[in-house]
């Protein structure tokens, strides 16, 4: 006798029923959907509409209040950061060194991040260089070139490490920089100004040492000193001492011819 199978547990669900069962969450769910786009749509027309405002007062700013202006009225922004790097080369041109580096450590601390970080860390290094300041302008540049060896202000860093170990008389490190920076980065526009100073601080070629000077033996063709007038030579052997001055000394006589016959008597 045929059965009847068992109905299915795997029910379908109604679509209708589970929209009158559920539709205040559904409805809730979808009112903060649309709340969340709406309010971040709202933020992005403000930021878009704060930072075009932020880049046209930063486009009419020429001096240091104007600078300040635009850092006070929209803080955070990409203008008031540009801001605060205009601001500095302001102050850098009035001679204004320390203001300056105050103005750039401030932009580091609100703007870690941004791109310009290294600019201004080189910045800060020049105006403690014209500060007098040379340890603290060389330990900036030395720091900097060791916690971001890739970046594009590295090269020029390297430079100014270079001219100033050279203005304190440690040309070792400075040649060494050099070396470093013809290996690491020969394909940089400063590159050729690297070799210069490495050729400018090569070091001095050692003295060769003294060659043995080896006496010179006269030739046996060479004429003999001039005797001491003063001294008088040792004789000859086989040859008469020479007779002492203002003797009268008889000439000997001839032993080829005889001697002279005596005249005859008239």
């Amino acid at each position: 006798m045929p059965t009847v199978p068992p109905p299915s547990r795997d029910a379908t669900v109604d679509p209708v029923l589970f929209w009158f069962r559920y539709k205040t969450e559904l409805l809730a769910g979808l009112l903060i959907l649309i709340l969340a786009a709406v309010g971040f749509i709202g933020y992005r027309v403000y930021v878009d509409h704060r930072d075009s405002s932020a880049a046209e007062a930063l486009g009419a700013a020429h001096a240091i209040p104007e600078y300040q202006r635009v850092i006070d009225q929209y803080p955070g922004t990409p203008a008031s950061a540009s801001a605060y790097l205009l601001m500095a080369q302001k102050q850098r041109e009035a001679k204004n060194f320390s203001a300056a580096n105050t103005t750039l450590q401030t932009f580091i601390d609100k703007f870690p991040q941004h791109e310009l970080v290294s600019t201004a860390h080189l910045s800060m290094a020049a105006n403690l260089e014209s500060m007098g300041k040379n340890d603290e302008a060389l330990s900036v540049l030395q720091r900097l070139t060791s916690t971001d060896p890739k970046n594009f202000v590295v090269p020029m860093a390297l430079l100014s490490e270079v001219y100033l170990l050279k203005a304190k008389g440690k040309t070792t490190e400075a040649r060494q920089l050099c070396e470093k920076f013809l290996t690491e980065y020969r394909e940089s526009p400063l590159a050729q100004e690297a070799q210069r100073q490495l050729r400018l601080l090569k070091p001095p070629e050692q003295a060769k040492p003294a060659e043995q000077v080896k006496p010179e033996v006269p030739p046996a063709t060479a004429p003999l000193p001039a005797a001491n007038p003063s001294v008088s030579p040792a004789p000859s052997a086989g040859l008469p001492p020479n007779p002492a001055p203002n003797q009268s000394v008889s000439p000997a006589p001839s032993a080829a011819l005889p001697p002279n016959p005596a005249p005859k008597k008239p």
